[in-house]
C-alpha cells in the first residue's frame, strides 16, 4: 500500500478542482462494452469530483417501470434504443455528472452527437477476458442470453469498438482496482486540459 504525501493530496485536490471548473455545465460521459466497469468506476469518479452520478440505465428502468430485460423481451432492441436516446438527450441536460451509458447507447449517431455538444466522452476500453470474466458473474445483460456469449462478445467488440475509438479519452479497464482507474481518467483529463491551454492549439483559441 502507497502512502501520499501531503503535498501530494494537495497536488491531487488541486486537479480535481480544475476539472470541476474546466467542466461547466457538461457532463463526463462513460461509455464502453457491457463489463467495462462504468457504473462502478463512475460512482467512484463522482465522488472524487463531489459531482453527481447517474446511470442511463438505472433512468431508462425508472421511466419504463420494466427493468431492462422485460423491455427488449417485450418490445425488442430497436424500441429499447429509441427510450434509451431519448432519456440520454435528457439527463444531458443536467449537467455536470458523471454519466455512466449502456453498452449500445454511444453507437446512436444522435447520441453521440448529443455526449458531442454537453459532454466528454471517457472509453473505458477492456481486453475479452475481462470482459467476459466480469459479465460471467451476472445475468441480467439481453445480449449475452445466448449458448456462446463469448462469440457475441467478439462479434460487439469488432462492431463497436472503433465508434467507441471516437471518444475524447479512452482509458484502460485492467483488473485493477477502482481507484487505480479513476485515477488514471483524472490523469487524461487533465493532460486533456493542459493540452487545450497549450500556446498555439487550435483548442485555446
Amino acid at each position: 500500500m502507497t502512502h501520499r504525501s501531503a503535498q501530494q493530496d494537495r497536488d491531487r485536490d488541486r486537479q480535481l478542482a480544475e476539472i470541476r471548473q474546466s467542466l461547466g455545465q457538461n457532463s463526463l460521459v462513460l461509455i464502453g462494452l457491457m463489463g467495462a466497469g462504468k457504473s462502478a468506476v463512475g460512482r467512484r469518479l463522482a465522488a472524487s469530483l463531489n459531482l453527481p452520478f447517474t446511470d442511463a440505465d438505472s433512468e431508462i428502468e425508472a421511466a419504463a417501470g420494466q427493468s431492462i430485460a422485460e423491455i427488449f423481451a417485450e418490445h425488442g432492441e430497436a424500441y429499447f434504443r429509441t427510450g434509451e436516446r431519448k432519456v440520454i438527450a435528457r439527463l444531458l441536460e443536467n449537467g455536470p455528472q458523471v454519466l455512466a451509458t449502456g453498452g449500445g447507447a454511444y453507437m446512436d449517431p444522435e447520441t453521440r452527437a448529443a455526449v458531442k455538444e454537453h459532454g466528454i466522452s471517457i472509453w473505458l476500453k477492456a481486453s475479452l477476458r475481462v470482459l467476459m470474466k466480469r459479465v460471467g458473474r451476472r445475468d441480467n445483460r439481453p445480449l449475452l442470453q445466448v449458448d456462446n456469449p463469448e462469440t457475441v462478445m467478439k462479434k460487439l467488440m469488432a462492431e463497436r469498438d472503433p465508434v467507441y475509438a471516437e471518444a475524447d479519452i479512452t482509458v484502460e479497464s485492467k483488473e485493477a482496482p477502482h481507484e487505480v482507474m479513476v485515477g488514471s481518467i483524472i490523469d487524461a483529463l487533465t493532460a486533456r486540459l493542459q493540452a487545450a491551454d497549450a500556446p498555439g492549439d487550435p483548442a485555446a483559441q
